[in-house]
């Protein structure tokens, strides 16, 4: 069988699905490639109706973000009594007098909200629920196995000997897009030799909407997000060494941990079903380009970086926003993955990727340092930026999302 299209979408997580959806809105004629089974963490989903269990994953998605999923009439069919509003963001050194502090609050950007904590289910749910619907959309269920292109077309074959011929391939794929080293895009990659070690929790005190981040210095970086209710999230940026022993603790050992943090107020922690912390590896890719001809990258199969800026779900959806801006002004309407499409898409896209990539390494390497002069400049400059409103601002831009402008009287 050969099914042609404007856009065929290699990729079946919330990138992939977003970019298929907005595409299909746009009036283009889409077909999503999806897995003929779901992956074992979609089989395994509890219903969002029980709020004894949390994902273990969860997105601090940003202005840029949400816009874009209510604009695809995502956002508001998502189950709102399980996305807490970021409020405020409180960022620890690791002086020992708890110098090195930095904050953050919706009031000051005068923004509702900082950010959202958005569960991957929830997402996911209300991301397949809008699929069912859309129309110009096709989802074929197999695993693409060659791309073939040409100057006008690219063909992907699939594992059941169909044929799918379109205009342009979206790579969504993750971080080892099979598009990517198909389409001959080469990448640079370098593991942090670090873990994300993941787990919820109740508190036996209120978080206010506070998202707390401490950097530990050679213990990795700590972040506790809020969940609606007196539940937060954690994200423990652990050496591989330290992640092995956290994942082997009981519950109640690491929570004990998290308690004993500077400045923890949460009082006591008690973790959520599962019971068990999961974990996955830390590393930094680097994708030489975004396009090659009639092939883009989205999301993960582009770029990945270090979660400590929690940005990695919100540059993926920064580059559907571009794709989409750059195709709807394209020269030949009846060609959305022309050279010329193309290279106004990796131009819009270059300059934030790579400040988020410098900034998200640059960072992890300066508070990964146990040279003492090192440790006293960083808790130095983290409190001296708490101090100037210009800086802060610029921070908050770029967290917030580049297209939001930030008002201060200060």
């Amino acid at each position: 069988m050969k099914t042609s299209s404007d856009i065929c979408v290699i990729g079946n997580g919330a990138i992939g699905k977003a970019s298929a959806l907005a595409l299909a809105q746009l009036g283009l004629e889409v077909v999503l490639v999806a897995p003929s089974s779901p992956p074992a963490s979609a089989q395994s989903a509890k219903p969002l109706s029980n709020t004894d269990h949390w994902d273990h994953r969860v997105y601090a998605l940003n202005h840029v973000a949400r816009s874009l999923l209510a604009s695809l009439k995502v956002w508001d069919a998502m189950a709102a009594e399980r996305i807490a509003p970021v409020d405020a963001m409180a960022v620890q050194g690791d002086a020992p007098d708890q110098s090195g502090l930095l904050s953050f609050d919706a009031y000051g950007a005068r923004v509702g909200a900082l950010a959202w904590i958005v569960e991957d289910s929830n997402l996911n749910q209300a991301l397949d629920a809008a699929l069912r619907f859309a129309s110009g959309l096709k989802i074929v269920h197999g695993a693409a196995t060659t791309l073939e292109r040409t100057a006008d077309a690219a063909q992907i074959t699939l594992d059941n000997g169909d044929h799918i011929s379109s205009k342009l391939v979206l790579g969504a794929d993750g971080a080892h897009s099979w598009v990517r080293t198909q389409a001959d895009i080469g990448m640079d990659y370098r593991s942090y030799y670090q873990q994300a070690v993941v787990a919820n929790f109740e508190s036996e005190n209120a978080h206010h909407g506070v998202a707390s981040q401490w950097f530990l210095g050679a213990d990795g970086i700590v972040a506790l997000l809020p969940l609606p209710g007196n539940r937060v999230s954690l994200v423990w940026s652990a050496p591989d060494a330290l992640a092995n022993i956290l994942l082997g603790e009981s519950a109640e050992q690491l929570a004990q941990r998290l308690m004993s943090l500077p400045g923890q107020t949460l009082g006591h922690l008690h973790m959520l079903p599962p019971d068990s912390p999961k974990s996955f590896p830390l590393r930094l890719i680097r994708s030489h380009s975004m396009i090659a001809g009639r092939v883009a990258l989205v999301g993960d199969a582009a770029h990945v970086v270090h979660p400590l800026a929690g940005q990695g779900m919100n540059l993926g959806f920064a580059d559907i926003q571009s794709l989409l801006d750059a195709i709807a002004k394209r020269d030949q309407p009846s060609d959305c993955g022309d050279a010329r499409t193309l290279g106004r898409y990796a131009r819009a896209r270059k300059e934030e990727v790579l400040l988020m990539q410098f900034a998200t390494d640059g960072l992890q390497r300066l508070f990964a340092s146990e040279l003492p002069p090192v440790k006293l400049l960083r808790n130095a400059g983290m409190g001296l930026v708490n101090k100037l409103p210009f800086l802060k601002r610029r921070l908050m831009t770029h967290a917030l999302g580049p297209s939001l402008s930030i008002h201060t009287d200060s």
